[in-house]
């Protein structure tokens, strides 16, 4: 019963829904008592010669309306308990999705994705199903049976109740038994199937790898292994759940066969009449829904309480990065000033990032470079609060970030990835993904400003083309300026672009950062880049070395040094004159 009392919130919070169902239940109890009683009556009455049209009419119409009667609480019930039930799987689903928006990176690195969306379905519909089957099996299997063996024995024959009832214990022993390795069980076939879905996830969105390395008949194979696993353990919780009813069918059995004879026995000896053995029986065959009910709810019961240990183990997990208790609701602006003295990914003695200290002044433009995996990235995503455990202090107006709310920080910045990240939905509902309720012109502006709307307007449907999942129909470079795009179109305060101009031509990088000069006019942009020439033009210039600032300075500074920038950037310039065939 663990599992009722984890949504006893839930239940009071529904009270008068399953309050009014759980009468209704019992008035549909009551009513089930009835039939029986008039069956026996019947009988005796044909036994005894004394059934009439008249009395035979009577009885049938009362067998109607209680019929009729009972249909009509039965809608209602299910109506007020199935609804709610309903209610919980909507809040459970809601809260889970507002957990995962809060989350901070490291979450996803310890969940995958497929598992996540197990626990948003398979999870929640286990949980729904106890709120819903389980109180009414809870409900109906206490006031159906209560109602019948009080009936039986106060009424009919206490000595040939209680003989009936002996193979009972066997049942409530056996089910309790089943539901311990259920529960056992059926956390592991939600876990496969958690697996089982996030290689699904998997696959389609590698789709295009897999293809082009002609690992299709492995990617099935590993899917085919997963599958097999899944069924296994599915197949092992139905072999635990194939043993309720039989086992309930059997004890109800001899309850059956020993009613018969000890009841026989006690008609001849002119204890009951024939109609009351009839009237038993009965009742004792309403008693087999009630003990189903009973085993069933032991299985509804230990799938709900795994799925819900699951969904509150997962709704248990703080996010690293979240809100101080008084953190400051403005709006940040101001420049931005980093004082890192240590960072640490897995905070253990490996930093990636050491001694960072700059200012960058509100309105100014700064280019980072360095080798891959110098720690470029590391510094932005530290702007952006994607971490807070930082020995030392980032600023931005004076303020440290960590003293502003997040949606403060982050409604101040436009963030441009590595990853390009578009949803299957149209180039325009793209762009104005950061600002909903912008105009068509707004859209067709910013998209200029990217240089991607030429592309656009080549499309049969323009700004109405769907991109598909993931902006599939779409190229590299078309991607990154639709991304870039819609940062622009937020025009925020301060514009963070990470090497995201790397699938683009030198003349369309050049022609991108002429118009984002113009445009964001007084306004902060950082830019990552492994092309020096999209930062040159920057008021400051770091150069990154093993998580450290090797050299820092304007373009002319950085030219007039020996060092990483000066040979990078010749490099790049004979590349670049190699490309156009050399010189005139």
């Amino acid at each position: 019963m663990k599992v009722f009392l984890d949504l006893a919130w839930f239940f009071k919070q529904e009270r008068r829904s399953y309050l009014f169902g759980t009468l209704l239940l019992i008035g549909v109890a009551l009513l089930e008592l009835v039939p029986p009683k008039v069956m026996g009556i019947i009988v005796d009455e044909i036994g005894g010669g004394r059934l009439t049209a008249g009395k035979l009419l009577s009885w049938i119409g009362l067998l109607a309306a209680v019929g009729l009667t009972m249909y009509g609480l039965r809608y209602l019930w299910r109506i007020m308990i199935f609804g709610s039930a309903l209610k919980l799987a909507r809040q459970l689903r809601t809260r889970l999705y507002h957990h995962f928006t809060e989350m901070s990176p490291s979450f996803y690195q310890k969940h995958r994705t497929g598992d996540l969306m197990a626990h948003a379905t398979n999870d929640i519909q286990a949980i729904q199903q106890t709120a819903g089957s389980g109180v009414l099996t809870l409900v109906d299997s206490l006031a159906v049976g209560g109602a019948v063996l009080i009936t039986m024995s106060a009424t009919i024959s206490w000595k040939l109740t209680l003989f009936s009832l002996l193979p009972m214990p066997i049942m409530a022993i056996s089910t309790s038994y089943y539901g311990t390795l259920l529960h056992r069980r059926f956390h592991k076939a939600q876990q496969a199937f958690s697996e089982i879905n996030d290689k699904v996830q998997e696959s389609m969105s590698g789709m295009k790898v897999i293809r082009s390395f002609g690992q299709e008949q492995e990617d099935l194979q590993a899917f085919r292994q997963k599958s097999e696993e899944v069924v296994e353990k599915n197949m092992r919780v139905a072999r635990i759940d194939s043993l309720f009813d039989p086992t309930i069918s059997l004890i109800v059995g001899f309850s059956f066969l020993i009613a018969v004879c000890y009841g026989s026995v006690l008609v001849v000896n002119g204890e009951l009449t024939i109609g009351q053995l009839v009237t038993f029986t009965t009742y004792l065959g309403t008693l087999i829904w009630p003990m189903l009910a009973f085993g069933w709810l032991f299985n509804i019961m230990e799938r709900g309480r795994a799925s819900y240990d699951r969904v509150s183990r997962l709704l248990a997990q703080a996010s690293e990065v979240r809100d101080a208790g008084e953190a400051n609701a403005e709006a940040v602006t101001g420049e931005i000033s980093y004082k890192i003295k240590r960072f640490s990914y897995q905070r253990n003695d490996v930093s990636n990032l050491q001694d960072i200290v700059f200012t960058l002044p509100q309105g100014g433009t700064l280019g980072i470079v360095g080798r891959t995996g110098a720690g470029k990235t590391t510094l932005l995503k530290m702007l952006i609060r994607e971490f807070d455990h930082f020995d030392g202090t980032l600023q931005i107006g004076g303020r440290d970030i960590r003293e502003s709310t997040l949606y403060a920080l982050r409604s101040a910045i436009s963030y441009v990835p590595q990853d390009h990240f578009l949803f299957s939905a149209t180039i325009a509902d793209n762009i104005a993904f950061g600002r909903p309720e912008a105009g068509y012109q707004d859209v067709i502006r910013a998209a200029k400003i990217a240089c991607i709307h030429d592309d656009i307007a080549t499309f049969p449907e323009g700004y109405e083309t769907i991109v598909g999942e993931r902006g599939v129909s779409l190229s590299g470079g078309q991607k990154q300026r639709v991304s870039i795009a819609r940062a622009v179109l937020t025009d925020a305060e301060i514009l963070i672009l990470d090497d995201c101009l790397s699938a683009v031509d030198a003349k369309t990088e050049e022609q991108i950062l002429s118009s984002l000069k113009r445009e964001r006019n007084n306004k902060t942009t950082i830019i990552t880049a492994h092309r020096l020439s999209a930062i040159q033009h920057a008021d400051l210039i770091l150069v990154l070395e093993d998580g450290g600032i090797a050299q820092r300075g304007t373009h002319e500074q950085l030219m007039r040094e020996e060092g990483w920038y000066q040979d990078m950037f010749e490099r790049q310039q004979l590349e670049s004159l190699v490309e156009q065939g050399g010189m005139s």
